[in-house]
């Protein structure tokens, strides 16, 4: 079964179609949406089978984080805080085992080493000795045999600042997640960074876009004030789809709803962003529900006609997954992108 489209679906295109794919996003949502892409990316049994595949997959990953140990090495080394493009590496590894245990190893006790990462070490050397994060990201995604290609949004060392509705303003990714008020707007500082050149290639010459989940002011929004990156992804022909956050976000989106999220993302981009909008259907348990309300947070709710009066298609299905917290259950999302991107004939890759 392919998603439940609001509006009529196009009958599905039987010929093969090697996407490429551009998630934007940040957090554990990007790595988890990922996990589930790497499995259509294009092998020959894949290509053997004639269902549509991935020739090329990228991540783009917001670089704001400061806390925890991606902060710590953040400041004693002025480098890119390497939490959130690790996560993303090992979600595309080739290898899942070892090398991805390794990456993940988070040191528990030792002067100095007690809570970082292994992964974020190794990053952090890796920085040293080439003197480019980027290039410590694309020898990592080497070494761990990944499946595509990770793009720190940009390699500017930036910090976030909040507005928040009373118009006081707060800087810093994790004093802004600490804070109660509700945040109007979010600015990079300094504000006129920009991304990648491999990044603007990528999203030119995507054939679908997906941004989420993940923290709405935190993860995703940051990317969007890269300067070019929403220029690129409005100028590309790729098929633009949203994936819905699972639960609001204590001091960040709570009372949000999913057109909410839509129209902020807009705002911060100046443009109509999206095609579709994946939104999980699925109720959680009611021990969930319990568990997230006493933070303040619930399940997202969602209006289809506000998100269909914001020019967006709600695709709905159920990708909710439940474990110690609830996440997207990152193979139904990725069969459903790829049903959708089939049954859209109009939008299709082509030989390029």
């Amino acid at each position: 079964m392919g998603p439940h489209q609001r509006a009529n679906s196009p009958e599905p295109d039987d010929v093969n179609h090697d996407l490429r794919v551009v998630a934007i996003g940040g957090g554990t949502g990007l790595s988890t949406l990922l996990k589930g892409l790497k499995r259509y990316v294009l092998t020959p049994a894949l290509a053997a089978s004639g269902q549509t595949a991935i020739r090329e997959l990228s991540g783009v990953v917001t670089v704001s984080d400061d806390g925890g140990s991606s902060g710590r090495l953040r400041k004693e080394f002025n480098m890119l805080p390497p939490g959130d493009v690790r996560n993303c590496i090992v979600a595309l590894s080739e290898d899942e085992a070892l090398l991805s245990r390794l990456f993940q190893h988070r040191f528990q006790k030792g002067s100095g080493l007690e809570g970082h990462s292994f992964g974020n070490l190794f990053l952090a050397a890796l920085t040293s000795i080439t003197g480019d994060f980027a290039e410590a990201v694309r020898l990592s995604s080497e070494i761990l045999l990944t499946r595509g290609h990770i793009y720190p949004a940009t390699t500017s060392n930036v910090e976030l600042e909040a507005q928040f509705e009373d118009g006081s303003r707060v800087r810093g990714e994790t004093h802004i997640t600490a804070s109660k008020g509700k945040i109007r707007e979010l600015f990079l500082i300094p504000p006129d960074v920009k991304p990648l050149p491999q990044t603007l290639e990528a999203i030119s010459s995507a054939d679908l876009i997906t941004i989420g989940p993940g923290s709405l002011f935190t993860s995703l929004i940051p990317n969007l004030l890269v300067r070019g990156i929403v220029e690129a992804i409005t100028e590309s022909p790729a098929v633009k789809i949203y994936i819905c956050n699972l639960m609001t976000q204590a001091n960040e989106s709570l009372g949000l709803t999913a057109a909410d999220h839509i129209r902020a993302l807009n705002t911060h981009a100046h443009a109509q962003l999206f095609d579709y909008a994946l939104i999980n259907q699925k109720p959680p348990s009611d021990e969930m529900k319990a568990k997230y309300a006493l933070e303040g947070a619930s399940q997202i709710a969602v209006s289809l006609e506000a998100i269909e009066a914001l020019g967006v298609c709600p695709v709905l299905g159920d990708y909710l997954d439940e474990g110690v917290v609830v996440r997207h259950a990152a193979e139904r999302v990725a069969h459903d992108l790829m049903a959708l991107m089939a049954q859209a004939p109009d939008r299709q890759a082509t030989s390029r």
